[in-house]
């Protein structure tokens, strides 16, 4: 496999963001969703609209992991008032990393979570936070190997199905380097 690279999405890559997020939110979740259901959310969250509207907004921001120049998976970071359930201005949200199903177990995960890492590093941040649906035991594997543990649970809407996620922090004091 190529290098990884890891570079920040700009407005530029508003079609190429549309396109890896719907691919892996449809990889990751469609065998264990309605179609009804996946096809509403993907169309909803993922529309070049809402990407556009997240992409501009200065508390979000967006990274690619690269392979040869093409996106293979992606991570957003949210801060302050745009952070989905909790809003301290001292954590920062990692609200999604997702990797294509091919690049899985090739580290593009954690090298994507150690950017998220930094980025909190440098804001200042005192933890972060995530969700996690909590029929995903791979994800919750994951963070729970980097130290994350459960504080909470919150609804995530699924079209018309109510789903739990996990809630799981991580002061930065315990994150390793």
């Amino acid at each position: 496999m190529e290098p990884i690279h890891i570079r920040q999405v700009g407005i530029n890559d508003v079609d190429a963001l549309q396109a890896i997020s719907q691919k892996t939110f449809f990889e990751t979740f469609a065998e264990v969703n309605t179609a009804e259901n996946m096809a509403r959310y993907l169309a909803e969250s993922f529309s070049v609209e809402r990407i556009t509207s997240e992409l501009t907004n200065p508390d979000s921001l967006f990274y690619f992991a690269e392979s040869a120049g093409t996106a293979i998976g992606y991570l957003k970071l949210n801060f302050g008032e745009s952070q989905t359930d909790v809003k301290d201005n001292k954590s920062l949200e990692i609200e999604r990393i997702y990797v294509l199903n091919e690049f899985h177990g090739k580290q593009v995960g954690q090298i994507l979570y150690e950017k998220a890492i930094d980025v909190a590093r440098q804001s200042g941040a005192d933890y972060v936070w995530l969700g996690v649906w909590e029929e995903n035991p791979r994800a919750i594997r994951f963070y729970q190997k980097n130290g994350f543990v459960e504080f909470g649970k919150h609804v995530f809407k699924l079209g018309d199905d109510e789903q739990i996620d996990i809630l799981m922090k991580l002061p930065l004091s315990q994150a390793s380097d």
